[in-house]
């Protein structure tokens, strides 16, 4: 037994050195199949001898396990983000702002590339990777430790024995593994990512996470979060170095503006030349004894700035124009584009917006065009270049019929879109189902678009109606193609999940135009139900804070639509919840329950988010301050109402107080 223990350590720690000189060193030490059929004879060994078994063990990045959900994390230190910089200036106002604060210029800054991924923080005890936390919201995170474990490039097991470290970095995906996956997804019929960050953040998000084995994710770690051990940001990396961890090789110390300056002009003309997307840079102070001094807001480390590079612009023929039909009956005109290479990916579309968009810039099918993508996203059209070619070319004209049902298209004088009005448009309604089954609205987990327009394509579903009618079909789901027993039970089990949401989910999930997730809450918060709502006058609906007279006039409209109150009464013969449940109240809290709420500033989260929160415990939310103002709650630039709470002695809390008076 004790050669076969010391054989298992052999293999761990030869599998180990090839682990690392690829994936941290990229200086391959094997090939791949020498790698692979020595892990395959350790997995054989692991299974005769589970006793030798260890949490490092290089087959523990398999996966293989999986997970019902996340489990939330509240993080020891909030993950903050960064204020963003877009021009020099930007950076020679921050620096100037940092001489303000330490009173003298011995400092340096530490620039590096902004990798574009996902932010995590590794949670080591005792030596052992313990957890593996998304960003999250800052506050709290999500669990992803069982994915993490299958990234190559990061350390199940440190050499810094303290009982708690923690390193923070971002977890992204090459380009290459980027192309490979989006290869596999077309040959079955996937939907495709849109990049490489969308990839990354889908395979860390996998239940499964033998999927995110498959993936080859890889890690950048840039952060350090003991800063007793090391005086400065570049001794932190070198120090983490040495423990194994993947260092940016392209991270520079500079000692001042001018060469931060220099060096991220360096990394902009490498930004298309490397494996991994990157989309700026991030200038940090290098001495962590001048943090404090320069402080935080709210939001934002002040001693800290990202660089967000230009979008790239460049030039290739538009072949096409076509127009699309979303849920609302909505025309989005989009252009075809001759292949090109755009911030590292190849762009074949691009939006044009609506009819109004295309004559303003006079854009012409096979006209010669400037593309950029914004905010390295979503491509568009910018303008053509008119040339000679462009002189011969026809104006572009708008389509006069819906391109899915032929039918004619309607623009009233005050709107710049255009809009299939027959509500029997099988694409508006397709989009339609989308977007009530989506996570805004009614949240049906599992309902995708590829798997409605199946069901729309197969007679099954024809309205928002007929989802809660397909328990009656369950054979001939099950029958669907690649439609499994366990997926439609599961499917039909989300559908009959959501008959229990509160009615603004429902309001909102409708489709009805201008109505958007906060007018919907607006509404049915105010009548309670949708039924008095369908009741409610113009006039009325008009005296409602936030509701104007075109919102007004959409909702009052759609109620006069026969086929509209057909499907309100269908909802409601299945049972579906048309009453505003609400939430105010609904926890209990000493601290905060009955009591009033100033909110003002800029916080992490929008306004809303913590009005919600506030509303479930029962507390009352003002617009001024007083003497009986209970609690200012305040973010960045909080102003005269944050004064006027100082000089009456109101309390003040920032958000990280107010989560931790929930016990969050």
């Amino acid at each position: 037994m004790e050669n076969i223990l010391q054989t298992i350590n052999a293999i761990k720690k030869q599998l180990k050195e090839w682990e690392y000189a690829y994936y941290v060193l990229d200086a391959p030490a094997a090939d791949d199949a020498e790698f692979d059929q020595l892990l395959k004879q350790l997995v054989e060994l692991e299974k005769l001898y589970p006793q030798y078994s260890t949490s490092d063990s290089p087959t523990k990045r398999v996966g293989g396990i999986t997970l019902d959900k996340f489990k939330k994390y509240q993080h020891k230190s909030p993950m903050l983000s960064l204020n963003n910089a877009f021009a020099e200036q930007d950076l020679i106002d921050f620096d100037t702002q940092i001489y303000k604060e330490t009173e003298n210029k011995n400092y340096s800054f530490f620039v590096e590339p902004k990798i574009d991924g996902l932010s995590i923080s590794l949670i080591y005890q005792n030596g052992s990777l313990l957890k593996a936390i998304t960003r999250g919201d800052g506050i709290f995170g999500e669990d992803v430790t069982l994915n993490v474990k299958t990234i190559k490039s990061i350390p199940l097991v440190i050499t810094d024995t303290d009982n708690y470290v923690e390193i923070r970095g971002e977890v992204f995906l090459s380009k290459k593994e980027f192309q490979k996956i989006n290869q596999q997804k077309k040959a079955t019929g996937e939907i495709l990512f849109a990049n490489p960050r969308n990839a990354a953040a889908g395979t860390l998000r996998q239940l499964n996470s033998s999927v995110a084995a498959t993936r080859n994710l890889d890690a950048f770690l840039y952060y350090f979060m003991d800063r007793e051990k090391v005086n400065s940001h570049s001794e932190s990396l070198d120090f983490i170095k040495e423990m194994n961890f993947k260092v940016n090789p392209l991270g520079k110390l500079c000692n001042n503006i001018d060469q931060v300056i220099s060096h991220i002009k360096f990394l902009e003309t490498m930004r298309y030349e490397l494996d991994y997307e990157i989309d700026g840079a991030v200038i940090k102070i290098d001495e962590f004894d001048l943090y404090e001094k320069v402080g935080y807001t709210s939001k934002f480390p002040k001693w800290a700035i990202a660089y967000k590079f230009p979008a790239e612009v460049k030039e290739t023929e538009l072949l096409n124009i076509f127009a699309s039909v979303g849920r609302t009956g909505k025309i989005t005109y989009n252009a075809v584009l001759a292949p090109l290479q755009l911030a590292g990916t190849t762009v074949q579309a691009a939006t044009l917006h609506n009819a109004d968009f295309i004559y303003q810039r006079d854009i012409r099918i096979g006209a010669t065009v400037k593309v950029k993508k914004a905010g390295d996203i979503i491509p568009e059209v910018i303008a053509p270049i008119k040339n000679k070619k462009f002189q011969n070319l026809s104006p572009w004209q708008e389509e006069i019929n819906c391109p899915e049902c032929h039918t004619k298209l309607e623009r009233t004088k005050e709107e710049v879109d255009q809009y299939c009005i027959n509500s029997s448009c099988p694409k508006k309604i397709v989009r339609l189902l989308e977007h009530f089954a989506s996570r805004e609205a009614m949240n049906i987990e599992g309902l995708s678009g590829k798997i409605l327009e199946k069901l729309y394509n197969n007679n099954l579903v024809k309205d928002i109606a007929d989802l809660y009618k397909l328990k009656k079909n369950k054979d001939q789901l099950i029958e669907l193609d690649k439609m499994g027993v366990k997926s439609v039970e599961n499917l039909l089990e989300a559908i009959e999940k959501s008959k229990q949401n509160s009615a603004e989910k429902l309001f909102f999930g409708l489709g009805i135009r201008y109505v958007g997730k906060k007018t919907a809450q607006i509404l049915v918060s105010n009548f309670k139900s949708i039924e008095i709502i369908k009741t409610v006058s113009y006039e009325m609906l008009e005296t409602i804070r936030d509701i104007g007279p075109i919102v007004a006039r959409s909702i009052i409209d759609w109620f006069l639509i026969d086929e509209n109150i057909v499907l309100l009464n269908n909802l409601q013969q299945a049972q579906l919840n048309l009453m505003y449940l609400g939430s105010f109240g609904s926890k209990f809290n000493e601290n905060i329950s009955q009591k009033s709420f100033v909110i003002t500033g800029t916080l992490s989260k929008p306004r809303n988010y913590f009005k919600d929160i506030l509303t479930e415990y029962g507390a009352k939310i003002i617009d001024s301050v007083s003497k009986k103002t209970d609690y200012v709650l305040y973010g960045d630039e909080a102003g005269s109402k944050l004064e006027k709470a100082n000089k009456l002695g109101v309390k003040t809390i920032t958000e990280t107080i107010f989560f931790k008076m929930i016990g969050e």
